[in-house]
């Protein structure tokens, strides 16, 4: 039995093969901890200095502002609790907002901080999963406000630069979730006019269980794990060199192919919507139409579930939201933020292509999905 296609690169890229050999020799040979004082150690500080620099060099960060990490959902939880432990002696300031269409590891750790004492507050979307820049409101007693760039589930992409400036107009710091964004759009640390960003290795070619955060220079920040020191005494622990190597050439083969790559998905991504729109009437876009990340299309098949239509698809490998609820039917909360119906929301299905997506798969899994419905609806 052949391999289903894959269209779900928003849950995990495979390693690029560039990638492995990267990191091979650092499983295989060079075994030095970055710490020890010994040519073992150095080979392998060398090799972390220049991921560093690599991954600063795609979002256009300064090297000394890259803290690696395990993964993005620990770059986002110390983001948001290092800095909320770092301004909580600034009783003037009690606030925290984040969007309504956040991944978890914003939103979970903004409800602890709830728990904790802050005032926190969702900022609402439109029927894109847009924030409009124009109607919120940063007062003088927000400390942090947290929005992705890119959402995980439908693509959108969010005003950020707006944002960041009304956060530095009011004070306030701001935190960034580029994890679905980095290596498929242009990310620029200085125009976004972020704070703190997150990205995540695996997202974008590197192996699961690495990731970064941004901390721009002078951004007061508290660890939020306790050790040796580590990453600038903000995430202690030994670094794993290979992974980090891994997530360095990641960042150098982003940042090489990125403009060709989003052209090419968005060829891919609007060929794949364009034969589903022809078969199938009724077909609903979600997200927002033009601002969106070119790898994914989130569609609502009608009259049936998207669970329903994957399952008589089993050629096609994708998701119907964030591989994080996979196994729950419930309605998205992304989808129910925008203000789908429930029976909308039902029916979605999120397909999401990469860097080895093909034409020809493009047509296979049109022509799967097309008569995965047409069985149900019938």
């Amino acid at each position: 039995m052949n391999d289903p296609l894959y269209l779900d690169y928003n849950a995990t890229t495979p390693v690029d093969p560039r990638v492995i050999e990267a990191m091979l020799p650092y499983l295989r040979t060079h075994c030095g901890n970055p710490s020890s004082d010994h040519i073992y150690g150095r080979t392998a500080k060398a090799a972390v200095d220049q991921a560093r620099a690599e991954v600063a060099a795609l979002i256009g960060a300064q090297p000394a502002e890259i803290v690696f990490t395990g993964c993005a959902t620990e770059a986002n939880n110390l983001a948001l609790q290092g800095a909320a432990r770092a301004l909580f002696s600034n009783r003037r300031r009690r606030t925290l907002l984040y969007s309504a269409v956040e991944h978890p590891s914003v939103a979970q750790p903004m409800r602890h901080l709830a728990s904790a004492g802050w005032a926190v507050a969702e900022i609402p979307v439109d029927a894109g999963a847009r924030v409009d820049a124009d109607a919120l409101e940063i007062d003088s007693d927000v400390a942090l406000v947290s929005v992705m760039l890119a959402n995980n589930e439908v693509g959108t992409i969010q005003p950020i630069r707006a944002i960041a400036e009304q956060a530095r107009a009011a004070g306030a710091l701001l935190h960034v979730d580029a994890a679905q964004a980095v290596g498929k759009i242009a990310v620029d640390v200085d125009e976004l006019g972020c704070d703190l960003l997150t990205l995540a290795g695996h997202k974008f070619y590197a192996p699961k269980g690495v990731g970064a955060l941004y901390v721009r220079a002078g951004t007061a920040l508290e660890p939020i794990q306790y050790g040796a020191s580590h990453e600038h005494g903000l995430r202690p622990g030994t670094e794993n060199v290979p992974h980090i190597v891994a997530l360095g050439e990641a960042a150098r083969l982003a940042r090489t192919t990125l403009a060709q790559g989003a052209a090419r998905m968005t060829a891919l991504r609007d060929r794949l919507h364009g034969l589903l729109v022809a078969a199938i009437p009724g077909l609903h876009l979600n997200g927002h139409p033009t601002e969106r990340l070119p790898n994914t299309l989130n569609v609502s098949f009608p009259a049936v579930a998207g669970w329903q239509v994957l399952a008589a698809a089993p050629t096609v490998a994708a998701s119907t939201g964030s591989a994080c609820h996979a196994g729950d039917h419930a309605v998205s909360g992304v989808l129910a933020a925008m203000g789908l119906t429930r029976e909308a929301a039902a029916g979605a299905v999120r397909l999401s292509l990469g860097r080895f997506t093909t034409e020809s798969e493009i047509d296979a899994a049109a022509a799967a999905l097309i008569g995965a419905w047409k069985s149900l609806a019938a």
